[in-house]
């Protein structure tokens, strides 16, 4: 992917935010939420249609659920760790 093709549509929205900051608030919260639904399908249809993906999704599910227990596990005994160390317990 064409790094042009990022940053360009990202510098023209600053662009324009910036000198439409002071005319109108425009309240964009529906329209991003009905694109990050859009990418979602997408997502999920790449997935769906990606019959060696589907297949090792539950290998790859179960994976993510043990590094995601194990990091917030250890998050929390290193944050009491360091709050008993700095006395703020």
């Amino acid at each position: 992917m064409n790094f042009a093709l990022l940053i360009v549509p990202l510098a023209a929205g600053i662009f324009v935010g910036y000198f439409l900051r002071e005319k109108r608030k425009i309240n964009l919260g529906k329209a991003t939420l009905g694109i990050i639904l859009v990418l979602i399908f997408a997502l999920g249809f790449g997935i769906g249609s990606n019959s060696e993906l589907l297949s090792s999704l539950p290998d790859v599910g179960l994976s993510g659920a043990v590094i995601a227990s194990l990091a917030i596990v250890f998050s929390i005994i290193f944050v009491k760790a360091i709050r008993r160390k700095a006395g703020l317990e």
